[in-house]
């Protein structure tokens, strides 16, 4: 990511870049970017390919040909699929590509083996875009608050990310509804946070766990009424409850194996400060009990598929018998 926007603010750019990786939103952000910063608002010295629409020989003759009244000769190809398959073809393209021209890849999946990875890595710069860490996430939802005269607490930071997850454009989107509901405030709080976000499956789960590892019963069968009326479907909620005390379990393993919460979270690809909840949630239950809990979930799965249960009881009877340690 340096590199780009190194490339950026001094205008040497290379004959081709590949954006690859699983965080969308970053990738959009930087091939907009990347292709603002080199071709402007020229259309006549641009060429856009998405998908299998992508022509080899189309693109061989357009970066070819030499740029008019512009720097570059500018192709953006978004999802093409040619990271992952055999590509010999378009390898020697990019291999002969010139100075007047930059070639910029957009994709979701890529075969390091493959040759157009490897002639791309060798003539420019690949830049992976993965999902940022919690702390990456933290200080880029702070700074988009700060360019709107905010400003955010951790706790109701942690609160965004448990309502709204990782996924950078889900939070962008959150975060723009939150500074107009905020209005002319300028600290957001937890129950701005409340108010505004969407609530997400997984959230609604994590507090319900949270209620029955204190023995509120009334409290979970609440939250998985108000599940419900959010349209979630029963047996969606007795699957993440069985996920959820299957998570425990593990973290409890891993406890017990000596790792500490910040190894706890690479190894089970989570956010610190939810390990550190799930920590805290685990500590409630034995390592036996969690089990049984799993296995009652999916027993009480099985008695709804076979009619021998009714579904909303499903659930209800897991809730009591996790919040009663039964």
């Amino acid at each position: 990511m340096e590199n780009i926007k190194a490339d950026i603010k001094n205008r040497t750019f290379k004959p081709v870049y590949l954006l690859c990786g699983e965080e969308e939103y970053l990738k959009n952000s930087y091939k907009n970017q990347l292709f603002k910063a080199v071709a402007g608002d020229d259309t006549m010295n641009t060429l856009v390919m998405d998908g299998k629409d992508a022509d080899c020989v189309k693109v061989k003759d357009f970066v070819d040909t030499m740029p008019f009244f512009a720097d570059y000769r500018t192709v953006l190809l978004t999802d093409t699929g040619l990271f992952s398959s055999t590509s010999e073809e378009w390898a020697k393209v990019i291999a002969s590509l010139n100075d007047t021209s930059v070639v910029i890849f957009v994709e979701n999946k890529v075969d390091k083996r493959n040759k157009l990875y490897k002639t791309v890595k060798d003539k420019g710069y690949v830049c992976e875009l993965n999902k940022p860490d919690e702390r990456t996430l933290k200080i880029w939802i702070a700074s988009l608050l700060k360019k709107e005269g905010k400003v955010i607490r951790e706790s109701a930071c942690e609160e965004l990310l448990l309502r709204a997850g990782d996924n950078m454009e889900n939070l962008k989107a959150q975060i723009d509804k939150i500074i107009s509901y905020c209005a002319d405030r300028q600290e957001v709080a937890v129950d701005d946070i409340a108010a505004v976000c969407q609530t997400q499956p997984q959230s609604e789960i994590f507090k319900m766990i949270d209620a029955a590892s204190e023995g509120r019963t009334d409290v979970a069968i609440a939250y998985y009424y108000d599940m419900l009326s959010l349209r979630e479907p029963s047996m969606r909620i007795l699957f993440m409850i069985g996920k959820q005390c299957n998570q425990l379990l593990c973290v409890r393993e891993l406890m017990a194996g000596g790792m500490n919460s910040s190894g706890i979270a690479t190894r089970m690809g989570l956010m610190p400060f939810i390990v550190n909840k799930l920590i805290r949630q685990a500590k409630a239950f034995s390592s036996k009990q969690l089990m049984e809990y799993v296995q009652m979930c999916v027993k009480n799965e099985e008695f709804v598929k076979t009619g021998r249960m009714d579904e909303k009881i499903a659930v209800e009877t897991a809730l009591i018998k996790i919040c009663n340690r039964t």
